[in-house]
């Protein structure tokens, strides 16, 4: 089996951060992107898996984290891409959807084999994501418009390395291939 799964990275946030102010407005310029990408999805019925931050809540579950991020001062930033029924979700501890999470072993369970990555921060937990899923010799598809950046330099830097460096097809969440895995090198 050759599968596709929709990652979106800490979208369920609080916004309680240093660098906040800087990514919000790169969030709500996002947000278009990304309800299009998980809707798509959706109705495609390709796996949609968040992979998220913990806030430090060790004893938390998706529930709380959910709960937290909505009554957060930027609930208005979760709401139009809060998990579903059926959506699936991993909790993070650092930076890589992968380090240290069952998100390996849950793509294997499904088949898949390419992992279109949305979310926040390209510079960071995108960025560290894509890496780990090319060592794991998965295929990745970035939409550009569905990622959200603190500096705008160091994400358009970010996207440039996925694509040298990591075989990245970087679109955006119209292209009608977005779901498609990209060509092996």
């Amino acid at each position: 089996m050759n599968r596709t799964a929709l990652i979106v990275t800490d979208m369920i946030n609080t916004y309680r951060h240093a660098d906040a102010e800087l990514l919000l407005p790169s969030v709500r310029a996002a947000l278009p992107g990304l309800r299009r990408a998980i809707h798509r999805a959706r109705a495609e019925g390709i796996d949609v898996i968040y992979v998220n931050d913990n806030f430090g809540r060790w004893r938390s579950q998706h529930d709380e984290l959910l709960d937290a991020a909505l009554r957060g001062p930027h609930g208005d930033l979760v709401e139009p891409v809060r998990p579903d029924d059926d959506s699936m979700f991993v909790v993070k501890a650092r930076h890589s959807a992968f380090y240290e999470t069952p998100l390996e072993f849950l793509l294997s369970q499904h088949g898949v084999r390419h992992v279109v990555l949305t979310g926040q921060v390209t510079e960071q937990c995108v960025l560290y994501s894509a890496l780990d899923a090319h060592i794991r010799r998965l295929r990745i598809s970035v939409a550009g418009d569905a990622v959200a950046h603190i500096h705008a330099d160091l994400a358009d830097a970010a996207l440039r390395m996925m694509e040298r460096n990591m075989a990245a097809r970087v679109t955006d969440s119209t292209d009608a291939a977005l779901f498609t895995a990209p060509d092996a090198d």
